[in-house]
């Protein structure tokens, strides 16, 4: 009753909302998600490619769902929110997990063995999300751990500090700097899982978090300097957490807990537009808006799952997320223009192959013929894509350029559908030789070796339509 949802590319008037004040709030916030367009004498914010939540003024969630195609109406939203929330889950474990081999990777990483599956449920985003968090909140209790704690007292208690006695206490010789190491609940992870508590609770009803929170009273929250140093805070969490003696089952929620933490608080980092200052903030008063660029992150679910599919197949395949490689030389051998496929597949001809480095360096590729190549060049477009013509000439000349390139066998351009109807189609490159008669004489039936393949992504699956072996095997 909370929840107002609405659709990709849809819309907004202040008639959408049930205050008019909401509205005029997401006016002056000046969203990123939002663009304002004035029509027919009113005010309108048309949705980008966007999904998330945004908690308004009045205590209303506006949850944005993704909308592949014009069919996608109202009714659809059950079937939506639960595909979303399937591919959010791997979003998370993919930007939080540890076994990160591929040093190109942008936001990318393996699926961790440990990891246990985010339940998916028909519910808003944003109740889905808090039911996450919560479900593992509950098992978990404030880990404290020794913390060294320098004072200046009247009483010699721990160990006395020479230096800093002589230098401060000279003329109060009934003082003592001592140092003692004291349990503290000040951990990093510890005040990550509380920003992130706090970041959730205005969702929450005012029994539910009063109750969450006494446990986490003397835990302080992040900083404003240290929310836009959040990757990093991160990391020294994790470092912590390993090092602390804790049971193993413990020490696995604790460190599922503060990968969501991280996850949801990193969402806070992104453009939002002008209207806030993220300045002028600190992570009490930051207000519950997680926004996702849509074309970013089907381009990193779907890289993962199209990658998992080829290193099951076998472990000669190597993806390569975001390589960028130099695709065009001046005379003097100066860079002038860069590519960076959304993903390369390298297919050794062992499992004996050369290191990362040797494979990344697009310019040994000719000594490296024996030892594997590139088989397929895979561009990631959040789009829709009705039938094989309706493919843009300009995705076209960038796959066959791709495919050029990187002396690829195969080039795919893979793209979102709803269900298993659509099939992958094959588009053949046409080969003209010039020998100064009409095109109808010169055009041979033939094409060239790289094919284009127009991929379709079942969004509902998380998985390629049709038989790819057979499209693996080619290449």
């Amino acid at each position: 009753m909370n929840v107002i949802t609405v659709f990709e590319h849809q819309r907004l008037t202040v008639h959408d909302f049930l205050r008019a004040s909401d509205f005029d709030w997401l006016m002056a916030q000046e969203f990123a998600v939002f663009t304002i367009k004035r029509k027919q004498g009113q005010w309108q914010l048309k949705v980008g490619h966007y999904i998330g939540i945004i908690l308004l003024p009045s205590g209303m969630t506006l949850e944005i769902l993704p909308k592949l195609n014009q069919s996608t109406q109202s009714s659809d939203i059950v079937q939506t929110r639960h595909w979303v929330q399937s591919m959010l889950s791997d979003l998370i474990h993919l930007d939080t997990s540890k076994n990160r081999k591929l040093p190109n990777t942008k936001n990318f990483g393996q699926f961790s063995s440990q990891s246990t599956p985010l339940p998916l449920k028909v519910l808003p985003i944003s109740d889905w999300l808090i039911e996450q968090f919560l479900q593992r909140l509950m098992d978990y209790q404030p880990t404290k751990h020794y913390q060294a704690q320098i004072e200046n007292q009247a009483s010699l208690q721990g160990r006395l500090l020479i230096k800093e006695q002589l230098r401060h206490n000279s003329m109060q010789p009934h003082k003592f700097i001592c140092e003692s190491s004291v349990l503290s609940h000040d951990m990093l992870a510890n005040r990550l899982i509380k920003s992130a508590l706090v970041y959730l609770m205005p969702l929450l009803p005012q029994f539910i978090s009063s109750k969450l929170l006494q446990p986490w009273q003397q835990v302080p929250t992040l900083n404003n300097r240290e929310m836009q140093q959040i990757a990093l805070i991160y990391a020294q969490a994790k470092r912590q957490l390993d090092v602390q003696p804790l049971q193993r089952q413990k020490l696995h929620a604790a460190q599922q807990l503060v990968d969501l933490a991280y996850w949801l608080l990193k969402q806070t980092t992104a453009a939002i537009g002008n209207g806030i200052d993220p300045n002028k903030q600190n992570s009490s008063q930051l207000r519950l808006c997680l926004l996702i660029d849509m074309n970013q992150a089907f381009e990193q679910w779907a890289s993962q799952r199209i990658a998992s599919m080829f290193q099951q197949l076998s472990s000669n395949y190597r993806p390569f997320y975001q390589t960028q490689s130099v695709w065009l030389n001046d005379a003097e051998g100066l860079a002038c223009l860069s590519i960076r496929p959304d993903l390369l597949i390298f297919k050794t001809a062992s499992d004996d192959c050369q290191n990362q480095n040797d494979i990344a360096a697009h310019q040994t590729k000719a000594k490296n013929k024996t030892r594997g190549r590139y088989s397929h060049v895979i561009d990631i477009k959040w789009k829709y894509l009705p039938h094989a013509a309706a493919i843009s000439a300009s995705d076209a000349y960038q796959l066959t350029s791709y495919a050029q390139a990187y002396l690829a066998g195969q080039v795919w351009l893979v793209y979102p559908v709803l269900g298993s109807d659509r099939q992958p189609v094959v588009l053949k490159q046409q080969i003209y030789y010039g020998s100064g008669d009409s095109s109808d004489d010169i055009k041979k039936n033939e094409s060239a070796d790289a094919h284009l393949w127009l991929m379709p992504f079942d969004v509902l699956t998380g998985t390629l339509n049709g038989e790819v072996l057979p499209h693996l095997d080619k290449a």
